[in-house]
């Protein structure tokens, strides 16, 4: 029996496509675009209209790869793409009819050309929807999905029941030798002049914080026992807490929490923090302002500008960094700037260090906050222990020359004498003075606030030295026969313990020669 030419056409058409589409997963680099065209327009418009769109994709999954993440514009043009290919895909199969009635050469050739753009329109579909989705990476990234790691949370933060996988408990047992190679080159120092120090505990749940302005809305809510500010996105939105003047050197620093970030949380969900020269509700005339970045579904840099006395700045710049775990889990921002310089760490990563950003001539004042691209009523962001220190670069000359320094930067979750990793970079300091001279032994004083009882905090106080003692031998190898400890409890305060500033100065570490 005679196999009718159309018969023919589609039994060479699809053992083409059985030979050529199982390796499409395996696909390791670029494929070729066809060299030349088979002369059928159908053909030929549907080869060249599937690479065009395959050369796109292909090009944003080298910047997945290397870590570059998408603008809104790259965005923009792999949906466009997407539907695009889905339109092409369902036209393979109209377009045999077309090679009917044509030479035997022609139609194999054509039914390749057809199944290697079918192969690109496959690969393409399925990269472009894993780009937008953010899981282009999840083959050496991505842990199994459970419970833990969704990061949705109650619609109502007020509710002491809320949690999160972006909550870390106050009496989380961290061991204090855990990620040493990290907190051993930890290098923020926080300033040991006390400015400002906010938690929230003096406010009540619904309100706005009594030591901020605003212009728009946020309140204080309740989460997990603990008070958090609730700050609202809008791009003309902001939050000035009451910092008087700033100094040549001081640092800022504050914990966040978020809730209702996915993979489809938006590239330009940031938080800004603007050093301005004005204390009203727009950036001010000369500002410094960084942008934390809260996408999930691929890297976003963290971005600096600076503007000086609206004739512009000089510096515009974005640092690659990968912060997507982080934010999610209740990062700890900190801020130094001493005269010019300004640097940002997230936990204990240094992310920019830029020598000359501030201007020494036209000084900035204050400090604002901004939300923006957040999901109304799904995504939400909070601050808390927004602390302002002036000071913060180096306390190994102070001593070395006075034998003593006293200083609250060192952190310990709450009632108890586990190190926060964000006091390692004093700690590290310390560590320097002692290697430079080994002559030199230390008595570390531990104090804490009046909360508790008078028994309890003079032994918390005792455990907290040995704690910073303890992490001078493991972390920097200094020898414990240098060392001594003491506890002073609440007996000796340097503030009152009735505001919350006080207590912040009170909970503090001395170090003194002995």
């Amino acid at each position: 029996m005679k196999i009718p030419k159309s018969a023919y056409s589609i039994l060479l058409f699809w053992i083409a496509f059985v030979f050529t589409f199982p390796n499409i997963d395996a696909q390791t680099k670029k494929l070729k675009r066809p060299g030349s065209k088979v002369g059928i327009y159908s053909v030929d418009k549907f080869v060249s209209e599937s690479f065009d769109i395959y050369d796109k994709v292909y090009k944003y999954d080298g910047y997945a790869e290397a870590g570059t993440p998408l603008d809104d514009e790259d965005i923009d043009v792999l949906e466009d793409a997407l539907d695009d290919l889905e339109g092409l895909s369902d036209s393979a199969p109209d377009i045999l009819s077309d090679v009917d009635g044509t030479s035997v050469l022609k139609q194999a050739k054509a039914t390749l050309q057809i199944n290697k753009a079918k192969k690109a329109l496959n690969y393409s579909i399925k990269t472009a929807k894993e780009l937008l989705l953010g899981q282009r990476e999840r083959d050496t990234e991505e842990e199994p999905e459970d419970e833990s790691n969704d990061t949705s949370t109650n619609d109502n933060p007020e509710t002491n029941s809320t949690s999160t996988n972006n909550d870390i408990g106050d009496n989380d047992d961290t061991n204090i030798s855990d990620n040493l190679e990290i907190y051993s080159k930890f290098d923020f120092v926080p300033g040991d002049k006390l400015l400002f120090f906010d938690d929230f505990e003096k406010d009540f749940i619904g309100d706005f914080p009594s030591k901020w302005n605003a212009n728009g809305g946020g309140e204080v809510v309740q989460i997990n026992n603990e008070k958090w500010f609730d700050l609202l996105s809008g791009y003309g939105n902001y939050y000035i807490p009451d910092v008087k003047s700033l100094p040549e050197e001081y640092t800022i620093e504050f914990d966040v929490l978020v809730s209702g970030l996915d993979k489809k949380t938006s590239s330009t969900a940031r938080l800004f923090i603007y050093l301005s020269s004005t204390n009203d509700f727009s950036h001010g005339p000369t500002y410094t302002v960084a942008s934390i970045p809260f996408c999930q579904y691929t890297p976003v840099e963290i971005r600096v500008q600076n503007y000086v006395n609206r004739g512009g700045g000089g510096i515009n710049n974005g640092v690659k960094a990968d912060i997507r775990k982080a934010v999610l889990n209740k990062p700890h921002i900190a801020i130094a700037v001493n005269k010019q310089r300004f640097r940002i760490w997230v936990n204990e990563k240094k992310y920019i260090d830029v020598p000359r950003m501030m201007s020494l001539e036209h000084r900035v004042n204050f400090i604002k906050f901004n939300v923006n691209n957040f999901k109304d009523g799904k995504e939400r962001i909070f601050i808390k222990n927004l602390k302002v220190s002036e000071g913060g670069e180096d306390l190994r000359r102070k001593l070395i020359s006075e034998g003593k320094i006293s200083t609250n930067g060192i952190l310990f979750d709450t009632g108890s004498a586990n190190l926060k990793p964000q006091s390692y970079g004093i700690i590290r300091q310390i560590s320097q003075v002692l290697m430079q001279d080994e002559n030199i032994n230390l008595k570390i004083i531990g104090h804490t606030d009046a909360d508790g009882t008078e028994a309890s905090n003079l032994q918390l106080s005792q455990a907290r030295a040995e704690a910073v003692k303890n992490a001078l031998i493991e972390v920097y190898k200094i020898s414990g026969s240098r060392l001594q400890t003491d506890g002073k409890g609440e007996s000796e305060p340097v503030e009152d313990n009735s505001t919350s500033d006080g207590k912040a100065q009170n909970r503090r570490v001395e170090f003194v020669k002995i």
